[in-house]
């Protein structure tokens, strides 16, 4: 006799049980916005989670029937009749995991649908509502013990922390095609004692040769990790932060001449350097330019804007990128001071030929107005937080998998077209 569809799941939903460091935890996202699922797994695969995407219930019934996940986002749409049977067949399935109900539908639906679930024994996280607040997302993460636990508070000297140096690897995003084009390497130190420490734990009072060294492996990583990205399909422009002093230092050309990916078409590297260290030596970073130019290699300025009134007089400015001073982006959708700031320093970026990118987007509405004043790329935690290069290769491999799999039912449909 053949099983029901409820008797199905129930056999399949096995119980995450208790954390195992050695385990990647797991996450289901069913949305039917394509955007909200990428926007929800970058942030999961940025605190260590694996996730899957799913745009209805009928997805995410078969996936269980191979592994059940940690943690369920389920979204519930305009009709929640979907949803609500999800629920149900959750419950019917005796799934010991966590689930999550996110919408942007009034809290009367959500608390419906969360009762429903409660009332079949379900584990529920308490109700997320649209736009999200990348914080709050990453808080109950943490709460339930999912994902990297929080950073340790700790301070430690760079000498010290060269054994355990490694580089986190942060998307940007250009925000009016919604697409991965470039990732910035950022430093972090992986303490057995305090786990994993931010530069702000290991880089006060650094001295120059220990800058120097440090710039070099970030180097020597990122191109390593643009290699390991192309095996991929993906070619991504990486960006290194580098202080001046060692960037006149260090042998570029041939760091990178010897680390660079074998691969055509690869687009290069980014350094980027602070408005105020390079402010006064233009005529230096002019120079660099040009010398870089047959590698590929550009500079930008950090947090930029803060300079603005010394620069905006120049003719052309030697940079690909000018990033907006992160203060500059915080609260551009709402703050009648910061907006007209944001659209000026965009507006100077295009003028010298420069890509405009806002760094540290943490809320949809700031997203949203800098694609209006026109913004050319985005970091920040709202479109993907830092992570190590393992997560990332992860995040890369199941987008290449998605694409596939569209790709092929695309081809699929079209067979099914009268000739």
């Amino acid at each position: 006799m053949n099983a029901t569809p409820e008797q199905s799941l129930s056999a399949a939903l096995i119980a995450p049980g208790e954390p195992d460091p050695a385990r990647v935890p797991l996450c289901f996202v069913i949305d039917g916005d394509a955007s909200i699922r990428h926007f929800l797994s970058l942030i999961l695969h940025g605190v260590g989670i694996d996730t899957k995407e799913f745009a209805d219930g009928q997805g995410l019934r078969r996936a269980l029937s191979r592994r059940a996940p940690d943690v369920i986002f389920l979204d519930i749409p305009l009709e929640s009749a979907e949803a609500i049977a999800c629920v149900a067949a959750l419950g019917n399935g005796n799934y010991r995991g966590r689930l999550q109900l996110m919408s942007s539908r009034g809290s009367a639906v959500l608390a419906h649908v969360k009762s429903i679930g409660e009332q079949q024994g379900l584990q529920m996280l308490p109700v997320l509502r649209k736009p999200f607040d990348t914080n709050a997302i990453i808080k109950l993460l943490q709460d339930v013990k999912l994902g990297h636990p929080p950073a340790v508070a700790g301070r430690i000297d760079l000498a010290e922390a060269n054994e355990w140096i490694e580089f986190w690897y942060q998307p940007k995003i250009d925000l009016r095609r919604k697409q991965l084009v470039g990732a910035e390497a950022f430093a972090r130190a992986r303490h057995p004692t305090h786990g994993v420490l931010l530069p702000s734990a290991f880089m006060p009072g650094a001295n120059e040769a220990g800058l120097i060294a440090l710039s070099e492996l970030a180097l020597t990583k990122a191109l390593t990790a643009a290699a390991n990205f192309g095996t991929l399909g993906v070619n991504l422009r990486m960006a290194v932060n580098i202080p001046v002093p060692a960037l006149v230092k260090l042998d570029v050309a041939a760091i990178v001449q010897t680390y660079r990916p074998q691969f055509e078409k690869w687009p290069g590297l980014i350094i980027d350097v602070s408005e105020e260290q390079i402010v006064t030596e233009l005529a230096r970073a002019n120079d660099f330019t040009k010398r870089m130019q047959h590698l590929n290699i550009q500079l930008a300025i950090d947090d930029f804007g803060r300079g603005y009134s010394s620069l905006v007089r120049l003719k052309d400015l030697p940079f690909a990128e000018l990033k907006l001073d992160r203060a500059f982006v915080a609260d551009c959708g709402t703050d009648k001071v910061n907006a007209p700031l944001c659209k000026a320093t965009i507006d100077l970026a295009h003028n010298f030929g420069s890509v405009a990118v806002a760094i540290g987007i943490e809320k949809a509405a700031d997203a949203l107005a800098l694609v209006s004043m026109g913004c050319d790329v985005g970091q920040g935690f709202l479109l993907g937080q830092p992570m190590p290069e393992e997560r990332f290769v992860s995040l890369l491999r199941q987008r290449a998998g998605a694409q596939s799999h569209a790709g092929m039912a695309a081809a699929r449909e079209m067979e099914k077209q009268p000739a």
